[in-house]
This record gives structure tokens, C-alpha cells and sequence, in this order.
């Protein structure tokens, strides 16, 4: 049947069982945005491209689906370039398509032209131009496949718009092939068998858990082995939920702002089993001294991830729940009580812990969030301290609950990712636990959540400072507070090294912000008021602003300083 590149797309995301896209219209994809009216598609009208990167990429995190998202040429195309390096960066399958210029404009400078297959090779997986609507059926099938196949990530589709308009007869393929794109997924037997033996030999084994777990399907598998050998587990940002925190082998988070006691581990452990994580360097620290005394295991679909970090023992490259299916066919019962006691005694003397002053603490908040919430609940966060406290202070059960920015930091991503979550499963309670200046940079979808009715949970961390560079001055630069104090006016002393009853008021006014969106919002600034606040807003149906005034000066601890090894961590407590 013959059909318009613009019929040619929706039907290829109707196959690809696409639930939602998340885009801005303009000119270069105003075909395909008719066709999507047409056919009544669902589609979330962002209120910035950014936004609906973000939101693809959050509804592809909280459900493992290809999330997908789509934008104009030029500006439009560009405004995406954030929210795929995030992707990138994180392993996140999504297809973005973009529209272009008429092919025979391509090159002439006109107007909104960009050249985005261009820009995005380096932060994509892979990308296309459309040159011939013949190619599209095809192009589309792949761009799918790569996304989720393999080690996931990104894919950008840019079609012009003479390609949109004409018609082809090519049907969409049913099954591809790429030569040269042949994903190893289960690992050589010889190599599962020697990670057996190490695991047999250990007295100190400890597993290192990353977003691959999840992304994989292995968190069962992780459960299996970790309590059938009885070893203990940490996890990278992206491995959160994995393992449940709630398990005594838990150590919760290891790296820069990990537990004291899991980076103990780490630097006493005879044996380290890397799985689907990429040993970057917030989790390391100083690599010449990271695991000085394990054999290290390296478990991961990407060869290219193997040894570019730190010295791997044993290397297998295969997708993570296929060898683990495979290593359990060769672990016995096994127990290490010397080690588990040591690793309890660490528990004990260095818990996760803050002082208790009297005044409203982050740490806090996020507790209560957790006392209130059920296991289902999906926390997605910005970037900063808002997200160290959120990894710290609430319990993650189930894989796909956490959802945050990681290799890529992206402050603005966990307000529309949570939006994005909220589309993938309208049945489950989402909050983003935001601070102060992340929220802005996507502050405009709050307009997304209100005329979608989409019933997140928007808990702003106030603490009137970018609070996580205001800690590194504070810590390594004599408090010297260049550009961190978000009250700051130029009417303000030049030198400045903290807040006093002086400072201006703060801007903007959250709680009326979001009543100028529609959107109810409630300022918080006493202890009792938290609890009734959080259990109001949870029996909500639509979305809320809620803003914490929280201690102004309160750090993330425990923290390794950069450069440093990860038992050379500052343990003071917030």
C-alpha cells in the first residue's frame, strides 16, 4: 500500500508498540503531527524540546521501553542535544526524530536548518539522514533495534520534510539484520567458570552492581547469587534498586557520596565482581588505589567498557543476565561469616546519619517521603545534593524506581523525566525530589503537568543556594561563595560568605510560580508540618508543588574528595 513518509512513521510506532511520544511542533514536522491528529496518536506536547527529551528518556528508564521524542529542525533539533547526551551517557534507549530541511535546501544555509546528524554523532549510539522515503521503513526498524538492543542508548532519525511528503510502497520490515552490529549476549563458558572458581576461593568477595543490571532484566539473577554465595552488594546511581537496600547485604551506594561502610568494603574486598557498570570515576576515586587487594570481575555487554578504567582479572563480555544465568549453574551455597560481621561492625559505627537540631533537614524530608511511600514508587531527581540525599535516605526495593541523572549530571532532567514516568505508569505514585536550581532549567513544564492532569509530586529542596558547588566552596575554597547564592542582588556586599537577616528575598516565589501554572503549592517551613503535607499531596490527583525550607548550609557527607582514594573519605557529619 502506497503511503506518506509522515504514514510511514506512525505506522512504524504503532509496530514498535510506542505508548506515548513527547514533543514541540514547527514547520519541518508539521506533516507528521498531522498525521499523528489524524490517527489520534498520543502525544505530549512539552513545553521545551528539552523537556521532552527528558520525558522520552524518563518513560523509557521507569518502564524498559524505547522512549521516544520528536522535534523540529534547526532549534528544535538542537534543543535536544542535553537530553540525548544524558541518554548517552546512561545507556537509555530512545529514538528521536527530528525534522530537516527539504533535501534539496540541505547545505544552503536555510532557514532552521541545522546539521544534527552531525552534532549528535558523538552523544547518540548511532544516527540517520532520510534521504529517499523508500529508506524510511527500513531506517525506522533499525533505529529501534539499536536502541534497545545491546548496550541501550540513543538513536536520532533526522527526515527532511520532501521526505515526509512522498510516498513509497516499501513495506515496514518484519525482522532486520545489521552486518557489523552483532551483539555478544552470552559470555564464554570458560570465563564464567573461572569467576565461579574466584567466587569458591574468596573470603572478602563483594559485588559492584551497575545501571546493567537493570537495563538487562537481571535483578533477579543478582538476588539469586548474592544470597545463594552470600555476598555482599553496592551499587553504582544507575544500579539503585537492583538489590533491595532493605537486604542485609545491602551496602547501599558506593563512590564519591557513597556509604562509608560500602567504600570500606570495596577497599578491603579479595574479590570484586563488576556487573553491567562502567567504573567511572565518582565511583573510583584515586583508580591507583581502588579494590587495591581484589581480583577484579568484569561483567558487561560492552567490550569496549572492559579495562578502560581499571585492570580487570577476568573480563566476560555477554549480556548480564544471560552469564549470570550462567554463573549460577556453577555457585554452590557458600557462607563468609568473618566478613559479614566485619561488614555489620562498619554498619554500625558509620551509618548514614545527620545532626537533629530542631531545624527542617533535606535529610529528612526524604526519609518521611520513604516512611510514606510504598515500594512501587517511583523517585526520579535533579542533579546536585537534592539527588545525593534522595540516593541516601530512601530505600530502593525494586529496579526501575530510581531514576536519575548520572555520567552525564544534568540538572533540569528529573522534573519532565518524572513526567515521563508518570505517562508510563499512571497507576503509580512519582515524586521528584528537585533543589532550588535544578528545578528552574524546566520549570515550564509545570504547564505539561497541569493540562495533562498528571498527578506528580514536585518536592523542591530550598536551600536558596546551588547547594552542591556552595559545598565545595564552602569545603576547598575558603567559602568563597562566587555565584551560588541564588538571593543574591548586586545591591549585595562584594564578598559574601554566607546568609544573614540582611540578604534579599529569595526569587522565585515556588508555591505562587505554581499557581500561576494552575497547580497547587505549599511552602513547608516547620518539622511537623512535613508529614501532613507529604500524606495530603500523596492522596492527590493532580500535580503539586510542595517547598521545603531547609538548612541553607547543610553537606553531603560522607564525601571523597577528588583525587583522593575511597577510604580517604570525609565522614563528617551534615
Amino acid at each position: 500500500m502506497e503511503r506518506t513518509g509522515a504514514q510511514v512513521l506512525v505506522e512504524a510506532l504503532k509496530k514498535e508498540k510506542v505508548r506515548a511520544i513527547f514533543g514541540y511542533p514547527g514547520g519541518s514536522v508539521i506533516d507528521i503531527f498531522d498525521e499523528f491528529y489524524k490517527e489520534k496518536f498520543p502525544i505530549y506536547l512539552t513545553r521545551h524540546e528539552q523537556g521532552a527529551v527528558h520525558a522520552a528518556d524518563g518513560f523509557a528508564r521507569s518502564s524498559g521501553e524505547v522512549g521516544v521524542c520528536i522535534a523540529t529542525s534547526g532549534p528544535g533539533g538542537t534543543n535536544l542535544i542535553t537530553g540525548l547526551a544524558t541518554a548517552h551517557m546512561d545507556s537509555i534507549p530512545i529514538v528521536a526524530l527530528t525534522g530537516q530541511v527539504s533535501t534539496q535546501l540541505i547545505g544552503n544555509d536555510a532557514f532552521q536548518e541545522a546539521d544534527i546528524t552531525g552534532i549528535t554523532r558523538p552523544i547518540t549510539k548511532h544516527n540517520y539522514i532520510v534521504q529517499s522515503v523508500d529508506d524510511l521503513p527500513r531506517i525506522l526498524k533499525e533505529a529501534f533495534y539499536i536502541a534497545r538492543t545491546g548496550r541501550p542508548g540513543p538513536v536520532l532519525v533526522d527526515i527532511p520534510k520532501d521526505v515526509q511528503q512522498k510516498k513509497t510502497r516499501q513495506p515496514y520490515p518484519e525482522t532486520i539484520e545489521l552486518r557489523g552490529y552483532k551483539p555478544n549476549l552470552f559470555g564464554h563458558v570458560n570465563q564464567i567458570v573461572k569467576v565461579a572458581e574466584e567466587i569458591k576461593k574468596s573470603k572478602k568477595p563483594l559485588i559492584y552492581a551497575g545501571g546493567g543490571v537493570i537495563a538487562s532484566g537481571a535483578s533477579h539473577e543478582l538476588f539469586e547469587l548474592a544470597t545463594r554465595a552470600q555476598i555482599p552488594v553496592t551499587t553504582t546511581l544507575m544500579g539503585m534498586g537492583a538489590f533491595p537496600e532493605t537486604h542485609e547485604l545491602s551496602l547501599k551506594m558506593l563512590g564519591m557520596h557513597g556509604t562509608a561502610y560500602a567504600n570500606k568494603a570495596v577497599q578491603e574486598a579479595d574479590l570484586l565482581i563488576a556487573i553491567g557498570a562502567r567504573f567511572d570515576d565518582r565511583i573510583t576515586g584515586r583508580v591507583d588505589k581502588f579494590a587495591p587487594n581484589a581480583v577484579i570481575v568484569h561483567i558487561d555487554i560492552d567490550p569496549s567498557t572492559i579495562r578502560k578504567n581499571v585492570k580487570v582479572d577476568i573480563p566476560v563480555v555477554g549480556d548480564v543476565k544471560n552469564v549470570l544465568i550462567e554463573l549460577l549453574k556453577h555457585i554452590e551455597t557458600a557462607n563468609h561469616p568473618e566478613w559479614l560481621e566485619q561488614i555489620r561492625t562498619w554498619k554500625q559505627e558509620m551509618p548514614l546519619t545527620y545532626k537533629q537540631n530542631g531545624s527542617l533537614k533535606p535529610q529528612y524530608i526524604v526519609e518521611q517521603i520513604y516512611e510514606l511511600a510504598d515500594e512501587n514508587t517511583i523517585i526520579t531527581t535533579e542533579v546536585g545534593q537534592n539527588q545525593m540525599w534522595a540516593s541516601q535516605f530512601f530505600k530502593y526495593t525494586k529496579p526501575r524506581t530510581f531514576i536519575s541523572s548520572g555520567g552525564l549530571g544534568t540538572m533540569g532532567y528529573g522534573f519532565p523525566a518524572a513526567i515521563g514516568a508518570q505517562v508510563a505508569h499512571p497507576d503509580k505514585l512519582v515524586i521528584d525530589i528537585a533543589g532550588d536550581g535544578s528545578i528552574q532549567m524546566n520549570i515550564q513544564e509545570l504547564a505539561t503537568a497541569a493540562t495533562y492532569n498528571l498527578p506528580v509530586i514536585i518536592a523542591i529542596l530550598n536551600n536558596q543556594y546551588l547547594g552542591m558547588v556552595r559545598q565545595w566552596q564552602e569545603m576547598f575554597y575558603n567559602n568563597r561563595y562566587s555565584s551560588t547564592c541564588l538571593r543574591r542582588r548586586s545591591t549585595c556586599p562584594k564578598n559574601c560568605t554566607g546568609p544573614d537577616e540582611n540578604c534579599p528575598i529569595y526569587i522565585p516565589d515556588f508555591p505562587k510560580v505554581a499557581q500561576a501554572y494552575g497547580i497547587t503549592g505549599i511552602r513547608v517551613t516547620e518539622i511537623s508540618q512535613v508529614r501532613p503535607v507529604l500524606q495530603e499531596a500523596m492522596k492527590r490527583q493532580g500535580p503539586i508543588v510542595l517547598e521545603f525550607i531547609v538548612d541553607k548550609e547543610e553537606n553531603v557527607y560522607p564525601m571523597v574528595p577528588a583525587g583522593a582514594a575511597l577510604d580517604e573519605m570525609i565522614q563528617g557529619m551534615a
